[in-house]
């Protein structure tokens, strides 16, 4: 081979290679290509979670102060119709105590009526709150089971730390129902091309509220961490949780906040319980906490923006009132009215009531006491009026005793306004609590306390409300006065037992003393009766209620002390007012309870004169005193020491250097 054949042969050999380089970049470039090049980073989503809590079975409308109309769920079904127009993807949500608040409720057990229609509404998800287990854990389990018996479609129920209790005499039968409706601690859901991870939680207060529940409380923080964290294993891109437990102004007592601080991973959490009203979510780190308030006012809906590293831009936040201004889903209303029919047949009936009769009218409104405002309020002395009342003209004894009655500000769940008043409003206002009956309805129970007792529940009255609102008592058969400015629990400065007349004109007085060593009879509803014992440690053991029966022997259970007409049957407190507003006939509500500070039965008296805030002072006031004397006095006592050794320094070493 020539020279020049040579230089030929390794130009190509050398051309041969580089094509063969180039030939294998573009190969490997074009294998690469589906794997990397070729697949966009993934861009950011967007949520939008339509949502509700304390709902409290208000199937139907309420009327407003300004005239107007709140809630409903025909009117909610229009409202979730025009948010999934134009959210499609949007995951419907529900935080819990869906049930208890209106006469619809009385088919709790038997018809599911809240489950049913929630599903029909179409929520995705809901959680249980305390008012879920009214009827104790077997009512719930019994729930559950006319629930998916019914075969309609029901919301996921999600509990994930709470439990029937290990050993309990309905245990098997309240994990038979759960199994059987599905009630599961998360769920997995696919919407839009993203995976959502929700789960349903239980708070402490909430169990606290619970207390015939049957049901054991797993920590919340513990619960929701376990959750948080297999819904991350299985793909949930978006974690939810549904959590009955609350906010509070107060951090320390804000429990959703610290769940928000506590768990990491947590994306939205719904926050019932509180029937808090947030015009803006509360933003824990990477976690948005959301509430729209109770009793079906408002629909809330949040938009998120988020991407993959946790990130998020709130889109959008809205509060929609559920009002006169929404038209109604005809299917819904239709459901309600076949709802409402069922309870005139399955409750109604035996009282000889209807759902929308008129009992009476009244010329103003009674609307609950404003929390934690310690004066006089006409519904809550109207009704205990009408406990006193019907323990007069509907019990089937009197034991010719000096009665005094009393409900409590918690007790009272929604206000009476000008107009006719009918059967289901008297109902709502009392409308807490399951009976020994098995029914809807908490009824009026009966103890003995000593006049010393009583003066303490007036003392309860004046001393507690500051630092527990729900705790502001209402009386029939006792007037008093207190001061708010004296001293912690020797506020009341004057208490007396009354006669009241139950006539239509202006209450009239017959006031006699209150002897301490005397029981005197005190009749209320069950709760507040088995929160009179609850007193002694609530006060620190400062005073003490403890209920008796009519020998002086202590009350162990309230089930005994039951209150019954001439039937047998049980005496409600939604009955009696209802039974006591029907005794007004053509009359109407008296005047005296449209004063809007009450009657004067409970007079107080926010004098700051030394002697008033001075004057009959008990133990608690003079060992206040002592005490308060001793520390001024050793203040005085050091001063006088620190003046003596300035002086001696100052004096005594002049006349050393004097001396000198």
């Amino acid at each position: 081979m020539t020279g020049a054949d040579g230089k030929e042969a390794g130009f190509m050999r050398r051309l041969r290679r580089r094509m063969t380089a180039v030939l294998t970049a573009l190969l490997l470039l074009t294998l690469l290509i589906p794997w990397g090049l070729a697949e966009p980073a993934p861009g950011p989503h967007q949520t939008t979670v339509l949502f509700t809590h304390d709902l409290h079975s208000h199937f139907l409308p309420l009327e407003r102060a300004d005239g107007g109309e709140s809630g409903g769920y025909a009117r909610l079904a229009s409202a979730l119709e025009q948010q999934r127009a134009l959210h499609p993807d949007a995951l419907t949500l529900d935080g819990g105590d869906f049930s208890i608040g209106s006469l619809v409720q009385t088919l709790y057990t038997t018809r599911a009526a809240e489950l049913r229609t929630m599903g029909a509404l179409g929520y995705d998800a809901t959680t249980a709150g305390n008012h879920e287990f009214d009827h104790t854990g077997l009512g719930f389990a019994q729930m559950l089971t006319a629930a998916y018996t019914s075969g309609d479609p029901l919301p996921a129920l999600l509990m994930a730390n709470y439990a029937p209790s290990a050993g309990g005499p309905d245990q098997l039968d309240i994990q038979r129902a759960m199994s059987a409706y599905g009630v599961t601690d998360t769920l997995l859901l696919e919407r839009g091309g993203v995976t959502y991870g929700i789960f349903g939680l239980m708070g402490t207060d909430s169990d606290d509220c619970a207390p015939t529940s049957g049901f054991t409380l797993e920590d919340p923080v513990q619960a929701a961490q376990r959750c948080v964290d297999s819904l991350e294993e299985q793909g949930a891109q978006f974690i939810i949780a549904l959590s009955h437990s609350g906010t509070d102004e107060r951090e320390r007592k804000s429990e959703d906040q610290q769940l928000a601080r506590e768990v990491e991973g947590i994306d939205l959490i719904l926050s019932g319980h509180t029937h808090t009203t947030l015009t803006q979510p509360i933003v824990e780190g990477d976690t948005y906490i959301v509430s729209a308030g109770p009793y079906c006012e408002n629909l809330g809906s949040i938009t998120l923006e988020w991407s993959e590293d946790g990130s998020k831009t709130l889109v959008d936040y809205q509060l929609i009132p559920i009002d006169q201004t929404l038209p109604e889903d005809q299917e819904i209303a239709s459901l309600v009215e076949e709802w409402k029919a069922q309870v005139g047949v399955d409750y109604l009936a035996r009282y000889h009531l209807t759902y929308d009769q008129v009992l009476a009218r009244a010329d103003f409104s009674l609307t609950r006491p404003e929390s934690g405002v310690q004066q006089g309020n006409p519904l809550g002395e109207l009704v205990a009026d009408a406990f006193l009342w019907a323990a007069r003209e509907l019990a089937a004894e009197d034991p010719g005793v000096p009665t005094v009655a009393v409900t409590a500000d918690g007790v009272l769940r929604a206000d009476l306004p000008a107009g006719d008043i009918t059967v289901s409003q008297a109902f709502d206002v009392l409308s807490m609590g399951v009976g020994e009956d098995g029914t809807s309805g908490f009824p009026l129970v009966t103890c003995y306390l000593t006049g010393k007792e009583l003066r303490a529940a007036a003392e309860v009255d004046a001393s507690v409300t500051p630092i527990m609102p729900a705790a502001q008592l209402y009386m029939s058969g006792m007037v008093y006065t207190f001061n708010p400015h004296r001293m912690f629990f020797n506020r009341v400065t004057s208490c007396w037992l009354e006669e009241p007349s139950f006539a239509t004109g202006l209450l009239e007085r017959e006031m006699s003393r209150i002897e301490d060593d005397q029981l005197y009879r005190v009749v209320t509803g069950m709760y507040s009766a088995q929160m009179l014992g609850t007193v002694k440690e609530r006060s620190l053991g400062l005073l003490s209620l403890e209920p008796k029966d009519e020998n002086g022997v202590p009350i162990t259970d309230f089930a005994t002390r039951v209150l019954r007409d001439g039937n047998g049957s049980e005496i409600k407190e939604w009955y009696a007012l209802a039974a006591y507003l029907q005794s007004f006939e053509d009359e109407g509500v008296p005047e005296r309870y449209g004063m809007p500070k009450g009657d004067g039965r409970k007079s107080v008296d926010r004098s700051w004169n030394p002697i008033e805030l001075l004057r009959s002072p008990n133990w608690i006031t003079l060992v206040t005193l002592l005490a308060a004397a001793a520390v001024l006095a050793a203040a005085v006592l050091l001063v006088r020491a620190q003046v003596r050794r300035v002086r001696r320094r100052r004096y005594g070493g002049g006349r050393k250097r004097y001396r000198g």
